[in-house]
């Protein structure tokens, strides 16, 4: 279905209020030619809304998050947020580093997720704007200090949002440092791609992937990679999330439902590859995910539990799905999973997409 054109490429800028540190944020508005509507703060770098069309021609914001900066760094569950240094868990909160052993901030009982207590989604980036024949987008850079969190160097983060007018909402990170140190950059965003209200159980998924990453009760990875083959994991052919998230599964037990890292097939490592396809029947949505990572996690919206609210929207359980881009959970302690060690004169560089289409 083609798109009828119904606006110019332009990007907007407004204030979204402070930082506990009392640092002001603001919000940019991308609009593409097409007439999607993108929103980030350069708050944690967090996706705020995305309107989409569906089937009809109705746009509608597919994302969920909040309507002002203070839930964000309240009450947020990562929602839209830019996750780093490390994004997913490591276990104890703790690794070793050629010999030394690094005690990081925890704040998943006894581990350490998404960061730590003051991540990447809960600083202000320096942000500047750009537009290109094709694009719009919002560049922003972060130095996250020797020490931040008890991660060891200096980290000049670099990531660039770009919407283009193929529908596609690109990011790009770049990163170097002065010190070896993990890094494990994604994006959080989580999706309804029927809008306002109900659950994600009749969206579709597919994802690339042959095996996926065995969790404990505390979502820690066993070390092992199982075949989806003959699981309620095998996404290789479409599958109705709700399908089959209720069997007598022990992986499902341990995730309260799907919160794990499937291993992508790669034809080559670095690849910009298809990792997951979302379809949402009634409004005809799709959301294609791509990036160069070996992973994505599948997170099913298990532990929201109806006490948020944001843009109108009641966040019940279930009512979002994310699929983010990463290497594999607590790789630093995994040394047979793919590395995420950066070391100086190196540089961290990954592409991701969210792309969206409609089927009539």
């Amino acid at each position: 279905m083609s798109l009828t054109t119904t606006s110019d490429l332009h990007i907007s800028q407004t204030s979204f209020g402070h930082s506990t540190e009392g640092v002001a944020a603001s919000l940019f508005t991308l609009t593409n030619a097409n007439g999607l509507i993108v929103k980030i703060t350069n708050f944690g770098g967090i996706i705020t809304e995305i309107h989409v069309p569906d089937k009809h021609g109705q746009f509608t914001d597919v994302n969920l998050g909040f309507d002002s900066i203070e839930p964000y760094y309240k009450d947020s569950p990562y929602f839209g947020a830019l996750i780093g240094r490390f994004g997913n868990r490591i276990a104890g909160g703790k690794f070793t580093l050629d010999g030394k052993t690094y005690e990081l901030a925890t704040n998943n009982g006894n581990n350490h997720l998404h960061g730590g207590l003051v991540g990447f989604d809960k600083v202000v980036w320096n942000a500047s704007t750009f537009k290109t024949e094709n694009s719009v987008g919002l560049t922003l850079k972060y130095l996250s200090v020797d020490g931040d969190q008890g991660y060891p160097g200096n980290l000049d983060v670099t990531v660039v949002y770009e919407l283009t007018n193929n529908n596609e909402i690109l990011v790009k990170y770049h990163a170097v440092t002065d010190k070896a140190t993990p890094v494990n950059l994604t994006q959080h965003a989580y999706f309804n791609l029927a809008g306002k209200g109900g659950d994600i159980l009749n969206h579709e998924v597919m994802i690339n992937a042959d095996r996926f990453t065995a969790i404990d009760p505390e979502a820690i990875p066993t070390g092992e990679l199982p075949s989806v083959v003959g699981t309620p994991f095998d996404f290789r052919t479409p599958h109705l999330v709700g399908e089959r998230i209720n069997e007598d599964h022990e992986q499902l037990k341990n995730g309260n439902g799907y919160d794990h890292n499937f291993v992508l097939n790669k034809a080559h490592p670095k690849e910009l590859s298809l990792a997951a396809r979302v379809f949402e029947k009634n409004s005809g949505r799709v959301l294609e995910v791509f990036t160069q990572e070996p992973g994505v996690q599948f997170y099913s919206g298990n532990w929201m539990d109806g006490s948020l609210t944001g843009k109108g929207w009641h966040y019940t359980r279930r009512c979002g799905l994310c699929l983010e881009p990463q290497h594999f959970p607590d790789s630093p302690n995994q040394p047979h999973f793919p590395n995420t060690i950066l070391r100086p004169g190196e540089e961290y560089r990954s592409v991701m997409s969210y792309k969206f289409s409609v089927v009539a």
